[in-house]
């Protein structure tokens, strides 16, 4: 198969061969026929965490499985799945995820091997939501691993380097209702303030910045599961933030078309339309664009906005858009919320990534030394300095040379890092 790139355009993978096994026998036949190997999902990644020298495996032919548990409160998938194929199951049997992200386009096996999250304070990443998952290695063994075993908290967030994600289990609740409000020119004073109530102020809060002024964020959105309790809680922190409700939609983008983003104004609906930014319907976000993303502990968010907002006049101008969310802590060994309450600061640039790259070292500088950066988004620090930022990683180096010793699923975004 030819070469192919990644969704946004960035990136070229540079596999002597892409293969789309149809099923898990043929899977098993390419992965064990030796060579390097890695997996291929939506190619949802900005960088070359899911590329290889040897053979990618897509997952894009692999049957769509969607499975209840008898006790209703799980479903187990298929890793090539995207959350947008499994919502409507789900919501027509009366259940729910707790969270999904921005996007819906993303398959469930990429976004949960590189820590992806929605937002909210008291919700946690995609990948706290799995309860078991089944991979196999490089000799073609199928190893189930569940929560609460042994080692289940390196292999969820796991970068590929332990096997293809055949399926995963991920825990459900009761279907909800979900109802957005959209907030314009909050007062960044008002913000940093109390970041803590801002952030609190809904299920989930997406504070979105263009940077072009630095008093001012551009937009709130507020996601609030409903029956809604907390209209008056969201009045006094636009009026405390000086910020006025929108006329009418809004993409978080700054004049791009809001037919591609969810319903707002109020308008309850169900979780899986109103918890995405954008519907799968349509091309999320820019389309062609760089993402960047760190994560910081609650304690550090202050001072990271403050730094991104010294450096405004540098990142505006390569800028699409600053999203500030929120992650509840988790215990996944190499989650960017491992260990504490974290604040993403993600940045949807322009498709310009020499320039991007040039700037990124004086942000990384610039931000808390606690920053820990999204796995399969751009960013320059060096492994030893990421490595270090994560406790259990000798741990997961140890969970890695069990699964796969012969180290056919490492390619050079796991050798930068040490593996």
């Amino acid at each position: 198969m030819g070469i192919e790139q990644n969704w946004a355009g960035n990136f070229r993978y540079r596999a002597v061969a892409v293969e789309h096994p149809a099923s898990i026998d043929e899977m098993r036949s390419l992965i064990t026929r030796g060579g390097q190997v890695r997996t291929l999902g939506t190619r949802h990644s900005f960088n070359d965490i899911a590329d290889t020298d040897g053979t990618l495996l897509a997952l894009d032919r692999l049957p769509i499985e969607i499975e209840v548990t008898d006790t209703v409160d799980a479903v187990r998938v298929s890793g090539g799945a995207r959350y947008g194929d499994i919502a409507p199951v789900l919501e027509e049997q009366g259940l729910a995820l707790a969270n999904l992200a921005s996007l819906p386009h993303i398959s469930i096996a990429g976004a949960v091997a590189t820590g992806t999250h929605g937002s909210g304070d008291r919700t946690g990443s995609l990948s706290s939501a799995v309860r078991a998952l089944t991979i196999m290695t490089a000799s073609g063994e199928i190893r189930r691993i569940s929560r609460g075993e042994p080692g289940f908290d390196g292999a969820v967030v796991s970068l590929g380097a332990l096997g293809a994600v055949l399926d995963l289990t991920l825990d459900v609740e009761p279907t909800y209702q979900v109802a957005q409000f959209v907030y314009e020119h909050p007062k960044w004073d008002a913000i940093l303030d109390d970041l803590d109530a801002v952030t609190g102020a809904g299920t989930s809060v997406s504070i979105f910045s263009t940077w072009q002024r630095t008093d001012a964020a551009d937009q709130i959105w507020v996601k609030q599961r409903q029956p809604d309790a907390r209209s008056s809680d969201r009045a006094e922190l636009a009026h405390r933030l000086e910020a006025e409700p929108a006329d009418g939609p809004r993409h978080p983008i700054l004049g791009a078309d809001p037919a591609a983003a969810s319903d707002q104004g109020g308008l309850a609906g169900p979780w899986f339309q109103r918890l995405p930014h954008f519907r799968l319907e349509f091309t999320p976000s820019a389309g062609a664009e760089i993402q960047t993303e760190y994560l910081v502990p609650r304690a550090d968010a202050v001072a990271a906005i403050e730094a991104v907002r010294s450096l405004a006049d540098r990142i505006a101008p390569l800028l699409f858009v600053n999203e500030i969310r929120t992650v509840r802590a988790d215990d996944l060994w190499l989650s960017s919320s491992y260990g504490t309450e974290a604040v993403a600061l993600h940045f949807t640039w322009r498709s310009d990534e020499p320039a991007v790259r040039a700037l990124l070292p004086a942000l990384e500088a610039a931000l808390p030394a606690s920053a820990r950066p999204h796995w399969g988004k751009v960013y320059t620090l060096d492994g030893a300095d990421v490595r270090a930022r994560y406790p259990r990683w000798h741990d997961f180096a140890a969970l890695r040379n069990d699964f796969d010793p012969e180290r056919r699923f490492v390619n050079a975004y796991l050798q930068r890092l040490g593996l």
